[in-house]
């Protein structure tokens, strides 16, 4: 599904991120470790060009997506991140109705009919396990959600416009142990459609419900396995000192 080859990227004369090259499959949760600054949320943003705002960022490589390399000028940047969407660390629902947050994006890329809009919300918040929560309040402002809800409506949010990949940059890290429980459960529902990668801080999350585990450090991948290897059989004697806490 997504297909990363010999990336680098520079901020100015910073050397981010060194030569990774990473193959990630179809509908099934990848888990980026490593200890903060490590280069996990930076490699991230470069799989739907979030990084492309930065002032002097330099990207070499390809990220290829259904065998196309999104960094292709012929790309077009709005239709990459319907393909792609993101969640992030904080829950960031927009100061408007819950409705609203849902529909946003369907209506920027082109959906005015109202019928079509109303399965679009429900479809999206029932897929987010938020629906019998909300149904009720649709015209509420959603920032007056818990923040566990809040995070499920910013999922909602991006499946509203049908992505085929959903990055989550530490999803669950401002959230209470019951919300975390509810994300984490959601996610491995989430993964009979869609292909998820997601940073994360915490490696019993990611031994819990990643497929694959690609440890991170100083801008490299160091380790790239099945989750099971990675926390059982580490082959790295850095993966096996963070794992073990000496380090991170």
């Amino acid at each position: 599904m997504i297909t990363v080859e010999q990336l680098h990227v520079y901020y100015g004369l910073t050397h981010a991120i060194k030569d990774i090259n990473m193959h990630m499959q179809e509908k099934t949760i990848t888990a980026l470790i490593g200890p903060s600054g490590c280069g996990k949320s930076t490699f991230l943003r470069t799989l739907n060009r979030m990084n492309d705002m930065i002032p002097q960022i330099k990207i070499k490589g390809s990220i290829k997506i259904s065998d196309k390399n999104i960094y292709d000028p012929s790309w077009d940047i709005e239709q990459l991140r319907k393909r792609v969407g993101m969640v992030f660390q904080k829950p960031t629902p927009f100061p408007k109705s819950i409705y609203e947050n849902i529909t946003y994006g369907p209506k920027l890329h082109g959906v005015t009919d109202r019928a079509t809009l109303e399965e679009i919300v429900v479809s999206s918040l029932k897929k987010a396990a938020l629906w019998d929560e909300v149904k009720d309040v649709l015209n509420k402002p959603a920032t007056g959600l818990s923040g566990g809800q809040q995070q499920r409506l910013c999922i909602a949010r991006a499946l509203a416009v049908e992505p085929e990949v959903i990055l989550l940059d530490e999803p669950t890290s401002a959230l209470d142990p019951i919300a975390t429980a509810k994300i984490e459960e959601l996610l491995a529902e989430l993964k009979e459609n869609y292909t998820l990668v997601m940073v994360t801080h915490n490696m019993q999350q990611a031994a819990r419900i990643s497929d694959r585990t690609a440890f991170f450090l100083q801008g490299e991948n160091i380790e790239y396995n099945d989750t099971t290897e990675i926390f059982e059989n580490p082959q790295d004697k850095r993966l096996q000192d963070y794992i073990s806490g000496r380090f991170g």
